[in-house]
């Protein structure tokens, strides 16, 4: 996510005074909500979906996972490079290629 993006969503936070109630574990809730909401977007049909509802439903789990990010004092690309250092350790290429299980 762009600096102007993360600038944007901090002072929308601020301008209301949310912080007050964004704990991490409201935080947490809110994702898991907001990701309920997107998979209500493919509830019926993989195929027939509304893209542009799923881009917003998709818009509210980037902020609210933005915001905990703040919240917690991390930083994205550090959680994710180290997950996916993880990932890659446990699913290598030769065995998980084209494999599901």
């Amino acid at each position: 996510m762009n600096r102007e993006t993360i600038d944007r969503i901090r002072k929308f936070t601020e301008d209301r005074d949310w912080d007050q109630f964004h704990t991490p574990a409201n935080l947490a809730k809110s994702i898991s909500i907001e990701a309920s909401e997107l998979l209500e977007c493919f509830q019926w049909s993989d195929e027939n979906y509304d893209i542009d509802h799923v881009k917003e439903e998709l818009a509210d789990v980037l902020v609210y996972c933005r915001n905990l990010l703040d919240k917690l004092g991390l930083d994205e690309d550090e959680i994710v490079n180290a997950k996916m250092a993880k990932n890659e350790a446990k699913y290598p290429v030769e065995k998980a290629k084209g494999r599901a299980d």
